[in-house]
């Protein structure tokens, strides 16, 4: 939440505005824990909608060039052939990682997660320079 307020509180002119908009003000009570736990579960559904837009105009219209010629005849078709390679790779992305995850969910984990606790010495990850 901090760095959302810093980066919002910088745009000038409505940067106030905006952090007041989104958390409710500077101070953190109930209702902006609320709408800061809301607005993290909501944004990465709404930037994935946001590409799957994107990917669904760009592949039904096509790309043009840029150079400000006429976007009708620089028309590059994307629809079937990208539409159905990009389904295909999410699939194989999403099964892969499915598969690692299903099978060996350790493979990726932190071996000191497998450290027996002892409450008499501090982790190593925790203690500070002087310790």
């Amino acid at each position: 939440a901090t760095v959302i307020t810093n980066l919002l509180s910088a745009i000038p002119y409505i940067g106030t505005s905006l952090v007041e908009w989104i958390w409710g003000g500077f101070s953190v009570d109930k209702a902006t824990l609320t709408r800061f736990f809301a607005f993290h579960f909501i944004l990465p559904f709404i930037v994935a909608a946001l590409a799957g837009v994107h990917l669904l105009f760009l592949h039904e219209t096509g790309s043009n060039n840029p150079s400000g010629l006429n976007s009708d005849t620089d028309k590059i078709p994307f629809h079937p052939y990208y539409t159905i390679k990009d389904i295909l790779g999410a699939l194989i992305m999403i099964s892969t990682l499915s598969s690692l995850v299903l099978f060996s969910p350790d493979m990726l984990g932190d071996p000191d997660n497998y450290i027996p606790a002892n409450p008499l010495n501090t982790p190593p990850h925790i203690k500070p320079e002087w310790y």
